[in-house]
């Protein structure tokens, strides 16, 4: 390979905005729902999805700038924008993807799903038979889970809680002629879409629709004047003085409580509203006019999700049945895990692999062995009926030592990990919850067994969650081995995390926030000296996101020697690809499908003898600084054979993706679709 060298300095707009890029993938996700290719109810969920994504994005990004703002920090981000810069950029780019929102779902799915019988109508459009039958449904379900909320002198505005849906009504005092304000939160309890019960017709009602039509009920002696739909959003980033705290769980259990009460970032209303009904909101709410987001149509989109449970097979994509990896099959008897991996490592790639035969029958064997003496486990996320958690209970209570970090502070699923934690703990679990000052990310798992007087070490290391649940639309990757020397990496790393060890180098690891960093910009340069060398080099990377500046500036100098990078990146790239003498032979694809691109790859060509990484960073300053994670070198020839088969046809011409240009745009390009490819191929390799 041609190389060439360049020491002019990397120039000072060579990185674009993590917010904006953020935004770019919400897009992303928007542009499948605007896909008239995809059936109905995956475009449905598509919507769902962009929704939800944009509240989780409010409340924890746009909450940082609005937090790091309020402080007086004057810090640029590395593209050169202040806060308030950012904030406005953000603010525009929104209020344009939720009007493209709003477009797609009223003027395209919704008449769509209308001509296949699916059908949202409002109030007024119901038959006298229908209204009546949902007259009973208010009076029985609804009326007596409302509280109406008054203002004035007597009745200060209430709390408002994060998103929720809310009313805010006008009513007036026949006798005074006086003019009142009221807020009715929307119960969260009760079903968003209200089946209305039309023949042949999945038809519904959205609840507020339901609770409009009856506010005379609710204000009896008032005339109702006018009602407005909103919702806030607020800030819910945690942050716990861990340092100052003995008891981590006590102290995130109080935070949890203060989340409720965190300052609004965003209010957004139902078109249109009247203007005084909105600078009431606004002051009251304490946010700025710029924070205000206005929405066609019906607000929080997130509980489509509602609709796509409907029992409407045409209208999804064909079901999907993971297979089970060859090498775990089971004949006429069933297969132990651990004699098939004394045989070889096992790489499991979900959800075209199936989790249940797998991973989390690798932990229900631990823990029903009889030989097994222990099983030490991390646990970042997990599902609510969780058959992990299940399994170690089982151990522990079958006299297994049992250790477990539940990492508490896995944002938006602290309480479901507290209450884990203190049902492992009940069962005789030993349980700890990370170090000071970082997140446990990393998936490990290691089980150690007593084989004729021989301990033996079996573990799984893997780039996503110990989920079931997600693992059926996650894409992830994991290595079930008995490899010795990982086997004695995880348990150095367990010693560290639960005890007091300070150790940072690993035989077949690489671990944050000691090793990663540097790690990969070794390799990087390794790629360098090999290029220049004339060697072979080449450089492949599949994360959720690259923002890392160290890390995206290796990339540039390596690029300037001629080495070929190709980056496949679900999510946020801050990197600008194809800049003449900066960036030239490096290429960005992102893929959005039916399954979550989420796997951690890296591949680094090392002269000919190619080295492969899976594990649990994303390259960004929190995993990479602020987290426990680790990537495991893979030395498995059958395994790195099929990771090469995995990641090699995402980068191939003619592969529907999303292109990055050095202008920072993505260009979409139609094409043949990667993850039906690995589907149909993964199944032909199981018979």
């Amino acid at each position: 390979m041609a190389s060439r060298t360049d020491d002019a300095p990397l120039p000072a707009d060579r990185f674009l905005n993590r917010e904006l890029s953020w935004l770019d993938f919400n897009a992303r996700v928007l542009e499948q729902a605007e896909d008239d290719g995809l059936p109905l109810l995956e475009r449905l969920k598509f919507l769902a999805i962009f929704a939800s994504n944009l509240d989780e994005f409010y409340m924890v990004r746009i909450a940082g700038l609005k937090r790091r703002q309020s402080t007086g920090l004057t810090v640029r981000s590395p593209d050169g924008l202040t806060i308030r810069e950012q904030l406005h950029l953000v603010t525009a780019r929104t209020q344009e993807l939720v009007q493209r929102h709003s477009d797609v779902f009223n003027k395209d799915v919704l008449p769509r799903l209308e001509a296949e019988g699916v059908q949202i109508v409002h109030w007024d459009e119901l038959e006298e038979a229908a209204a009546l039958r949902l007259r009973e449904y208010f009076r029985d379900q609804v009326f007596p889970v409302l509280t109406p909320l008054a203002v004035d002198p007597a009745h200060p505005f209430p709390y408002i809680s994060g998103l929720s849906l809310n009313l805010a009504v006008s009513v007036r005092d026949p006798e005074t002629n006086v003019p009142r304000f009221a807020r009715l939160k929307v119960p969260n309890n009760v079903p968003r879409f209200v089946p209305v019960g039309t023949e042949n017709r999945a038809t519904f009602l959205p609840l507020e629709d339901l609770i409009a039509a009856h506010l005379s009920q609710l204000f009896p002696g008032l005339d109702v004047l006018d009602h407005h739909f909103f919702r806030v959003t607020r800030n819910a980033d945690l942050e716990v003085e861990e340092d100052r705290d003995e008891d981590l769980l006590q102290a995130l259990e109080r935070e949890l409580a203060r989340r409720r009460f965190g300052p609004a970032v965003r209010l957004e209303v139902a078109e249109p509203m009247d203007p005084r009904i909105l600078e009431v909101l606004v002051s009251e709410l304490e946010v700025q006019p710029e924070d205000v987001v206005h929405v066609p149509g019906l607000l929080d989109l997130a509980s489509l999700m509602e609709l796509y449970d409907l029992d409407r097979p045409e209208l999804k994509d064909e079901p999907f049945v993971p297979t089970t990896h060859p090498r775990l099959a089971e004949g006429e008897t069933p297969t132990s895990v651990f004699a098939t991996l004394r045989e070889g490592d096992v790489l499991v790639h979900h959800p075209y692999h199936s989790f249940a035969t797998s991973v989390q029958r690798f932990i229900e064997q631990a823990a029903a062995d009889p030989n097994v003496l222990a099983i030490k486990q991390t646990l970042y996320r997990t599902s609510g009926d969780s058959p992990i958690v299940n399994a170690l209970i089982e151990a522990a209570e079958a006299g297994k030592q049992v250790v477990v970090l539940v990492e508490i502070k896995a944002r938006f699923d602290e309480e479901a990990n507290i209450s884990w934690a203190r049902s492992l703990e009940r069962a005789g679990c030993h349980v700890v919850y990370g170090l000071v000052g970082l997140k446990t990310h990393c998936k490990t798992a290691l089980v150690v067994r007593r084989e004729g007087g021989v301990i033996r070490r079996y573990c799984h290391i893997g780039t996503g969650n110990y989920n079931p649940k997600t693992a059926r639309t996650y894409e992830d990757l994991g290595i079930l081995t008995a490899d010795p020397r990982v086997g004695a990496d995880l348990t150095d790393l367990f010693n560290v995390l639960t005890g007091y060890s300070r150790q940072t180098n690993y035989r077949t690891l690489m671990v944050a926030p000691h090793g990663i960093r540097n790690g990969l910009v070794e390799k990087i340069r390794r790629e360098v000296r090999h290029a220049a060398e004339g060697r072979p080099a080449g450089i492949r990377i599949k994360v959720n996101s690259l923002v890392d500046e160290e890390v995206i500036d290796a990339l540039y100098e390596a690029s300037r020697a001629g080495v070929r990078v190709q980056l496949l990146v679900r999510g946020i790239c801050a990197l600008r690809p194809g800049v003449p003498g900066l960036s030239e032979t490096i290429q960005v694809r992102s893929i959005v499908g039916r399954f979550l691109e989420h796997s951690r790859v890296m591949s680094f060509e090392n002269a000919g003898e190619a080295e492969w990484w899976i594990g649990s960073a994303d390259l960004m300053h929190r995993n990479l600084d602020r987290r426990v994670e680790v990537l495991l070198r893979v030395c498995d020839e059958d395994a790195r054979r099929q990771l090469e088969e995995t990641l090699a046809p995402a980068m191939e011409p003619g592969v529907r993706c999303w292109e990055l240009r050095s202008d920072g745009t993505w260009e979409r390009l139609e094409g043949r679709d990667y993850q039906v490819g690995l589907m149909n191929r993964i199944h032909a390799l199981a018979g």
